[in-house]
């Protein structure tokens, strides 16, 4: 193939793999097992001292795994990625692989409740502090920053307000001051590339639009490869210093003969190694078949969602419609500014009833499916005060933008005529 490059939509097709070298398979192979021979006892020895990176076991790394792991980082235009049981495990290793017991980190508030409460609760109990900031001031994340922060953390297209993230504008100020930010992109795949806007390192959970088809849980981490920690030094001692359960290994001196892969090679062999939230083999075949058909999903995902919205606007019984199309401002230019394929496929609205006219909609429904989930072909719907984000105090939830009367929908791949009937007969149950 030649050099030249290729569009995302084209990598979601062809990148990290053109057939078994053994079979000559155009499919990816599901290598479903635990470990592989070794040649000799100097592989062996070079596979477990880094001197070389190939196949060990399957909890480190497996071949399906790797061919999913650079589809994902070829089409962000990253340099490698790691693949995870789960996007809370995402999450967990993004946050770990740079912060210890004294460590802070900054956190936009507009993140899912799920990661709410991992970051203000366990991580706080491992003596690892999140400082949530509202992301609608840029400046908030300097603000909160100082020489124990860590890193920045925020979603793209949060839900439930919304409310693109400024990407830039936090990576100016985090770069300024020697702090990566971390974007989990699960809600945006093909839309934004967070890091061409200066992002460090993207995250997904590959469970909603990466699979695509709600079969099968899993995460991924993508280093861009574009943040010089060793130039930072005191602040990532993880990656600056001796690290005592390999060796003595420093990381950002050790990879250098790889390529810029500090971040994601230490992950891989330290927390991956130790915590063993590894993906299947099989689930990372099932993420390279929804990679495949991602592009086209997004754009129907996208077009249906936008009718959706302008429905639900007309509505009497909706008092508010949320979705990235009806900003207005500096939260409507951050829209038209990171998402370029489109404004996804979420939408929510509130419902003039409250608590008990949410439960009644849900309820209601006929077509959509009450799940806890996104990006599934299938339309969702789920009403977060009283599941998703049931455990934050009003307070927080206040804060996350989740009110009494919110509903949250996940616009799927139906015909847009039969959505709007099912979401028209329980509104007029509501």
């Amino acid at each position: 193939m030649s050099e030249r490059k290729l569009h995302p939509d084209t990598l979601a097709l062809h990148a990290g793999h053109r057939s078994d070298s053994a079979t000559g398979a155009v499919a990816v192979p599901i290598y479903q097992t635990t470990s592989y021979q070794f040649r000799d006892t100097d592989h062996a020895e070079n596979l477990f001292a880094l001197k070389e990176l190939g196949n060990i076991y399957t909890r480190i790394m497996n071949p399906t795994q790797d061919v999913l792991e650079q589809r994902m980082a070829a089409m962000e235009g990253g340099v490698a990625a790691l693949a995870l049981a789960s996007g809370q495990a995402a999450s967990t290793f993004a946050i770990l692989n740079i912060c210890e017991a004294g460590d802070n980190f900054v956190s936009s508030t507009d993140i899912y409740g799920g990661t709410w409460n991992l970051f203000s609760n366990t991580l706080k109990s491992l003596g690892i502090e999140c400082r949530f900031v509202d992301p609608e001031d840029p400046e908030s994340f300097r603000n909160a920053t100082d020489d124990k922060t860590r890193c920045y953390y925020a979603e793209t297209l949060p839900n439930p307000k919304l409310n693109v993230f400024p990407i830039q504008e936090v990576a100016d100020i985090g770069r300024e001051l020697g702090v990566p930010l971390i974007m989990d992109n699960t809600a945006a795949p093909m839309l934004c590339r967070p890091l061409e806007h200066g992002a460090a390192i993207v995250l997904y959970s590959t469970t909603k639009y990466i699979g695509g088809h709600g079969t099968s849980i899993g995460g991924m981490l993508v280093d861009g490869g574009n943040f010089d920690w060793e130039a930072q030094g005191d602040r990532f001692p993880l990656l600056n210093s001796p690290d005592p359960s390999y060796h003595g290994a420093v990381w950002t001196e050790a990879v250098k003969p790889l390529g810029p892969i500090a971040y994601i090679l230490r992950a891989r062999v330290i927390l991956l190694r130790d915590l063993g939230s590894a993906m299947s083999p099989f689930n990372a075949f099932q993420f390279i078949q929804g990679i495949e058909s991602l592009p086209v999903r997004m754009a129907r995902h996208c077009d249906n969602a936008g009718k959706v919205a302008d429905f639900l606007k007309g509505h009497a019984k909706v008092d508010r419609v949320i979705h990235p199309s009806m900003h207005s401002g500096e939260i409507r230019r951050r829209a038209d500014t990171y998402l370029q394929g489109g404004y996804g496929a979420l939408v929510g609205f509130e419902l003039s009833g409250g608590h008990a006219a949410g439960k009644a909609f849900i309820d209601s429904l006929e077509l959509l499916y009450h799940v806890a989930n996104i990006g599934d072909v299938r339309s969702l719907a789920i009403h977060p005060a009283s599941t998703t984000h049931s455990q934050l105090s009003a307070d927080d939830q206040a804060a996350t933008g989740v009110t009494p009367g919110y509903v949250r929908l996940s616009i799927g791949l139906e015909h847009i005529d039969d959505i709007i009937a099912d979401l028209n007969q329980a509104l007029a149950k509501a």
